[in-house]
């Protein structure tokens, strides 16, 4: 089967010049749209870098119409219909335009690598034609790819000023905390404290390092799994501008997963002091991670990021302690 569909496909020294040329204008067609799929992606939080990525576009269309217009010099107005899927080991184009939300970084190095593999495209289409005013045209394309770098640069400093530059790194940045940091950190804190009761309890009403890390371990994951599906549910994210709720729910759910495991796996340990005094530490960690995290990322002041963790902490741990010791 593989072989039949590989089998359909024309080998790139295979292609007339007509064929190169009209393989060429439609490559060109697709990258404009894909350009501006950029732009219309990124234009409601990045609206700077969706202009550049407009201009780009506007440049591809340029490309195109010299193209088009060298085929109706040489070879009329029919252009044969060739695209880079009719063509064995020719690149295509990751579909990532579809996907949303988009990286603006991701873009950015995308539109990068398309116009070096347009420029390497160029340089083989020269060495395969023989017309002077084709081999012109198709050389001075390639140096334009390879020059669209510094076009970049030059549109980034056009619409990119450093008040636009700022802008769209704090809506990087708040698209980055929304999406994994919040739900990251909900999950830490819901891991971390809510499982201290039954791993505690379970630990000082047994004795039996053994049986508290199966307690540790069924309440780590099963909290894990409850946490990830209510934060999938609970948002699609496109009122809230949160992201994906895929995202966020395998953020909150492995978060809370971890959580939960680091007091458990202590009690892998077959001395009993051992693996609490272990496992104290190890909520020790867990509730300052938490706090630093408030801090670096929610802006929580120190002190109160400190009282919230270790009060909660402290109230829950009391509360399995007491329970188990009952």
């Amino acid at each position: 089967m593989l072989s039949r569909f590989t089998a359909q496909k024309r080998p790139f020294s295979s292609l007339s010049e007509q064929e190169i040329l009209a393989l060429a204008i439609s490559s060109e067609e697709d990258d404009a749209r894909i350009y501006r799929a950029y732009a219309d992606a990124l234009r409601e939080e990045y609206p700077h870098s969706a202009a550049v990525f407009e201009e780009m576009a506007a440049e591809e269309d340029g490309h195109r119409a010299a193209l088009i217009e060298l085929h109706r010099q040489r070879f009329g107005e029919r252009i044969p219909l060739i695209r880079r899927e009719h063509v064995r080991g020719y690149y295509s184009r990751k579909p990532d335009w579809l996907v949303r939300p988009l990286g603006i970084e991701h873009v950015r190095a995308q539109a990068k690598l398309m116009e070096e593999e347009s420029a390497r495209f160029y340089m083989e289409a020269i060495k395969r034609t023989e017309d002077a005013a084709t081999r012109k045209l198709l050389g001075d394309l390639a140096s334009a790819e390879q020059g669209h770098e510094k076009l970049a640069d030059q549109l980034e400093k056009k619409h990119l000023t450093p008040e636009a530059v700022e802008e769209e790194k704090q809506t990087e940045r708040r698209k980055f905390i929304l999406t994994y940091v919040q739900p990251g950190l909900a999950g830490l804190m819901d891991g971390s404290v809510s499982t201290l009761a039954p791993i505690f309890a379970a630990a000082f009403a047994t004795g039996d390092t053994w049986q508290t890390f199966l307690v540790g371990l069924a309440a780590s994951v099963g909290a894990g799994i409850s946490m990830g599906f209510t934060e999938v549910a609970s948002d699609d994210g496109v009122i809230s501008g949160r992201g994906s709720p895929i995202k966020r729910g395998l953020a909150t759910g492995i978060m809370t997963t971890l959580g939960g495991l680091g007091h458990a796996l202590p009690y892998l340990i077959p001395h009993f002091w051992t693996a609490t005094i272990t496992a104290f530490v190890v909520v020790f960690i867990e509730l300052w991670a938490i706090a630093f995290i408030q801090n670096r990322y929610m802006e929580t002041p120190w002190s109160r990021a400190v009282f919230q963790v270790v009060l909660g902490g402290a109230l829950v741990f009391a509360t399995g302690m007491l329970i188990g010791s009952a």
